[in-house]
C-alpha cells in the first residue's frame, strides 16, 4: 500500500516538474513558489501521521482491507505463477517451441548429444603471423 503511494508521489511530482508551455490559460493559474510547495508538501505529511490518531476506526479498517487486498495479490502472483510454469503435456503440442504434428511421447525427450565424433573433431589451425 505504501509502496503505491510513494510511487504515485513521485510519479506526481516528476509530472509537475516536467516544462510546460506558456499559453494564456496557464497565466491565469495561481502562482506557487518552491517554498511554498514545500511547505504545503510537509504539512500534508505530518497531517497523514496524525491521521491514525483522529480516525481510529478508519485505520483500522484500512488495514483490514490492505491486508485483504494483499492476500489476494499473492493469491492471484500464485495462480498466474502455477500457470506459466505447469508443464503438462498436452499444452506443448502446439506449434510454439516445437513442430507441428510431433509425436507428444517425444516432446519430452531432449534432443542433446546429436553430433557424431567426426562432427566434433575440429581441425586445429595454427595462427598465421604476418
Amino acid at each position: 500500500m505504501f509502496f503505491l503511494l510513494r510511487m504515485a508521489f513521485w510519479l506526481g511530482l516528476v509530472l509537475v516538474l516536467l516544462p510546460r508551455e506558456k499559453t494564456p490559460e496557464t497565466e491565469k493559474l495561481p502562482q506557487i513558489g518552491a517554498s511554498e510547495a514545500v511547505q504545503a508538501a510537509t504539512a500534508a505529511v505530518s497531517d497523514m501521521t496524525q491521521f491514525c490518531k483522529r480516525q481510529p476506526a478508519a485505520c483500522e479498517v484500512g488495514g483490514q482491507a490492505a491486508t485483504v487486498i494483499g492476500h489476494r495479490a499473492e493469491d492471484g502472483a500464485r495462480k498466474l505463477y502455477r500457470i506459466i510454469t505447469d508443464k503438462r503435456p498436452s499444452d506443448r503440442t502446439g506449434s510454439i517451441g516445437g513442430v507441428d504434428g510431433a509425436d507428444p511421447s517425444l516432446m519430452n525427450t531432449a534432443s542433446r548429444d546429436t553430433l557424431k565424433p567426426d562432427d566434433l573433431m575440429a581441425e586445429w589451425r595454427a595462427p598465421t603471423v604476418p
